[in-house]
């Protein structure tokens, strides 16, 4: 952090505190070289994570979309509330860790269904039937006929 009185590079943190909303620090600060104290404020840069729909369009990552899909799959199936938390979140994980800040609609659904088809087999058919839109049912019995090799 840079010194507003003498420009020097290097300085010491005497106090950090959160602020009372919670969404920045303030952290008063001693220069190594003038030795007078100044107060900075650190905040998280939040980037939003934007998803690249089929069509081209571009929009805000909508967690909800993801977790009401999964929910009509895995109605009246043995899975909880607990367990769909935690695939969203393995799926947030495994597609914004990178430097992207763009994912496409494909990656998100094809990071479900391979969670989902571990999780619940029957629950993996139900979200696939959906976003893969089976034209016919050929197309449904492949899918399925896949999952029994």
């Amino acid at each position: 952090m840079r010194c507003p009185f003498c420009g020097h590079l290097e300085s010491k943190v005497v106090d950090s505190r959160s602020s009372k909303e919670g969404d920045s620090i303030r952290r008063r600060r001693e220069c190594l070289k003038c030795e007078r104290r100044y107060t900075t404020y650190e905040r998280i840069e939040e980037v939003a994570q934007m998803v690249i729909k089929k069509d081209g369009r571009r929009e805000p990552f909508d967690r909800w979309k993801i977790k009401s899909g999964i929910l009509k799959a895995c109605e009246k199936r043995p899975v909880g509330l607990e367990q769909v938390e935690g695939l969203i979140d393995d799926v947030e994980r495994h597609l914004f860790n990178s430097t992207e800040h763009e994912v496409a609609t494909e990656a998100i659904g094809s990071a479900v269904m391979d969670r989902l088809k571990r999780l619940d087999e029957v629950a993996y058919v139900r979200f696939a039937s959906v976003y893969r839109q089976f034209k016919d049912l050929n197309e449904f019995m492949d899918e399925l006929k896949s999952m029994l090799i």
